[in-house]
């Protein structure tokens, strides 16, 4: 099934409609989706490396734009939507304890989850609705998605072939580590921090 899965991707990655479906992910997953846009990042690289820079700049512009979504929400639709959001990361209840601290060191944080599989939409809707200095979300917002896809697109550029080998070698653990890492990081968001 992982294989079938695997191939699919590999062959949506190749297709004209790749690029519309990396920057409809990449603009959910910052403000609501919980599925990373590395999914689709990963085999589009690797199924054209020469459009590397295309590929990361799709991911990075979109996942900023999504992220003004997640603003938009956490500044005029917090009690609405911003909160279920939250509430389904487990964050909901920390609001009130650190939006005062979240003020005047929010950017570390964005910047934090915009280069990290930390849930970065947490973070959007956070800075919205702490009223996080729009200018700083967006410089960090930009800074960190941009290294974030830039460096993942790049290795996959420069070291494509041997990546791609390995990942069909070992699809079956790395798709195992992929979810500890996904819920490991849910954890993360609703335990930890």
């Amino acid at each position: 099934m992982i294989r079938r899965l695997y191939d699919w991707t590999m062959s949506l990655a190749a297709t004209r409609h790749a690029e519309k479906g990396l920057a409809s992910v990449s603009f959910l997953e910052s403000s609501v989706f919980p599925i990373p846009p590395d999914v689709l990042l990963i085999p589009m690289v690797i199924a054209n490396r020469d459009k590397w820079v295309r590929i990361a700049l799709i991911c990075t512009l979109f996942s900023v734009l999504g992220a003004f979504l997640g603003y938009f929400i956490g500044a005029f639709l917090y009690e609405t939507i911003g909160k279920a959001v939250l509430e389904f990361y487990g964050k909901a209840d920390s609001f009130d304890k650190i939006s005062q601290w979240y003020n005047t060191h929010g950017g570390w944080g964005v910047l934090f989850a915009a280069v990290t599989p930390f849930p970065y939409k947490v973070l959007t809707i956070f800075s919205g609705a702490t009223g996080l200095n729009l200018i700083t979300f967006v410089v960090v917002s930009i800074i960190g998605r941009a290294a974030r896809f830039f460096l993942v697109a790049y290795l996959l550029r420069k070291f494509g072939e041997p990546i791609r080998l390995f990942i069909e070698k070992y699809l079956g653990l790395l798709f195992a580590l992929f979810l500890i890492l996904l819920i490991g990081g849910f954890y993360a968001v609703r335990y930890v921090f």
